[in-house]
């Protein structure tokens, strides 16, 4: 309404503060999205009549404000959402093809989904202030645009597809592996990406990679209750109790992975939905396939070059063809930019390294990645690896 990201987000902060300080008191209303919108459209009023602009701001945001504040949508309006989801509605509108597919992710992940500029900046493996410039070109250029903020339909949607997906994965990754703090896991945001992904599912049941995403999603989210031991300390895969994953989440993702390849040639989502797959299907550690999750990293690794897909590969060809032959390809990943601060790369080389009967390289790789890492659970388990070998090897 506004046709400002800037002031939209403002306007939005200013709202949630009145909810904060008035709720507790008045209690929350019957239609709480509501009175945050008209709260939102009465601040706006008032800074347009402040900067003289009030003749034609007035008419767009005050029109109908008494009416927002009902309880009951205006069913013409609710008619015309074939989306039915506020975030999602939200992610499609803020994915604008006027943005680089960068600034577009980055941009909807910090205004809509919730995450901060650091841990855009770790999953897009960059710094934080690169992250930032790029969130607030992305609001100037849309801001200077004029550009109206509808929902797409048809072909416009369909060209924001991919963009809507790449969010929705990279805050699925944030809840799975936390960038800091105490947790291991953010369940929720874990949810909320599943969520979506479902929603989509049904919005586009003839795309691949939508029931790809939701498959990678249901199967990772299986192990959930695996991952962590009663004191929140991280249970590595080999170690996980298995009887613990949730079938029913396996289930679904086994069966939105057949539809995705049902559809056609599987895409990046697809794949790495397939390696899920070939750990859910594994009774044990021991009856894992990792001959068949090598050559699926080798596929996705052809479509979606990156040096994290080649260092997850070099786990797989660990497991399937040794350490030795891993350790080659890890060293060439190591010369990747964005691999610098990647802790995951010392920490899957010390692991090699320990393997090969070379100890006091492997103490110091695992240290390494002891630094690198913010997240207090992950640092733990790499310093206690790092004295585990140092103490094998007899210092």
């Amino acid at each position: 309404m506004t046709r400002d990201v800037g002031l939209a987000e403002e306007l939005a902060q200013d709202a949630l503060l009145a909810a904060l300080e008035k709720w507790p008191s008045t209690g929350t209303p019957a239609n709480p999205g509501a009175w945050l919108m008209a709260h939102a459209k009465k601040r706006a009023i008032d800074r347009f009549r402040r900067t003289k602009m009030l003749e034609r701001k007035h008419a767009e945001i005050g029109h109908g404000l008494e009416q927002d504040q009902a309880v009951t949508p205006d069913p013409a309006e609710a008619m015309d959402d074939d989306v039915g989801d506020d975030l999602l509605r939200l992610m499609f509108t803020a994915c604008h093809p006027l943005l680089s597919a960068e600034a577009q992710t980055a941009l909807t992940l910090r205004l809509i989904g919730g995450l901060t500029t650091d841990e855009i900046a770790r999953a897009f493996l960059t710094a934080e202030s690169t992250i930032a410039q790029r969130i607030v070109r992305a609001k100037k250029t849309l801001s200077d645009s004029g550009i109206s903020f509808e929902l797409p339909r048809g072909e416009d949607r369909s060209r924001r597809l991919s963009s809507v997906l790449g969010v929705l994965y990279l805050i699925f990754n944030e809840g799975y592996s936390a960038t800091a703090g105490e947790d291991l896991m953010r369940p929720a945001l874990c949810e909320e990406a599943m969520r979506m992904g479902r929603i989509l599912a049904e919005l586009a049941p003839d795309e691949p990679e939508v029931h790809g995403l939701v498959a990678l999603m249901e199967i990772q989210a299986s192990r959930t209750p695996a991952r962590t031991a009663a004191d929140g300390s991280p249970i590595l895969l080999p170690q996980q109790d298995r009887s613990r994953w949730s079938q029913l989440l396996i289930r679904r993702g086994l069966t939105s992975l057949s539809r995705s390849e049902a559809l056609g040639r599987p895409g990046p989502y697809a794949l790495q939905a397939a390696i899920a797959a070939c750990h859910a299907r594994a009774r044990t550690a021991a009856e894992t396939d990792w001959l068949k999750i090598a050559a699926l990293y080798a596929d996705l690794a052809l479509i979606n070059p990156s040096p994290v897909i080649e260092l997850n590969r070099a786990m797989a060809v660990s497991m399937a063809h040794g350490p030795a032959a891993a350790l080659s390809i890890v060293d060439a990943v190591a010369e990747a930019p964005s691999m610098k601060a990647y802790a995951l790369l010392p920490a899957v080389r010390g692991d090699l390294l320990a393997r090969l009967g070379r100890p006091l390289e492997a103490r110091l790789a695992f240290e390494t990645a002891a630094a690198l890492t913010r997240n207090a659970r992950e640092r733990r388990v790499l310093l206690e690896r790092a004295a585990t070998v140092g103490a094998e090897a007899g210092f």
